[in-house]
């Protein structure tokens, strides 16, 4: 839940610092994160309140449990799918002038093209009930080892931004 929170406000940032030829995609970048934010937060709170309060019976499981590939999996999927186009749009924004900005620029842009496998995965069924475990482990690991190296060089990005009304 609270990468959601951190996740709007990095891309707040890259609304704030973009240049004016590039500030639409900056307030599209904020919005589909402001989506992906609310998309979450609803998924990961439905999923510790009522877990936690209540005994669940096997319909309530199969809606909440993401080995079920239910109706919370496929939100989160569609969460990270429109997750995945803000970090294009927020890719827009930047003119690299470094080379940890190329890069940045790259991994956001190439991160966005996941919308579309989050979209239709999900539509054609691919995680199942019976799917191998390891594959749904493989992907979240994979997505995790993809986008640390992003928070990293975004931060390193805004670091070294000046603010723009001095």
């Amino acid at each position: 839940m609270f990468i959601a929170f951190s996740f709007v406000v990095m891309a707040c940032g890259y609304a704030y610092f973009a240049e004016k030829e590039t500030k639409l995609a900056g307030y599209a970048s904020v919005a589909f994160s402001a989506i992906y934010a609310s998309i979450i937060l609803l998924v990961y709170f439905a999923q510790l309140t009522t877990v936690r309060l209540d005994n669940l019976t096997q319909q309530a499981a199969s809606i909440l449990d993401f080995q079920q590939s239910g109706l919370l999996f496929n939100y989160d999927l569609l969460g990270y799918g429109v997750m995945s186009l803000s970090t294009l749009f927020a890719g827009l924004t930047i003119k690299p002038q470094r080379k940890i900005d190329t890069w940045l620029k790259y991994l956001l842009m190439v991160h966005g093209v996941f919308f579309i496998s989050c979209l239709i995965i999900p539509m054609l069924g691919v995680f199942k009930t019976d799917s191998p475990k390891w594959i749904g482990i493989a992907v979240l690991e994979f997505w995790c080892a993809y986008f640390c190296p992003i928070g990293i060089l975004s931060f390193l990005h805004f670091r070294n931004r000046k603010d723009r009304s001095s």
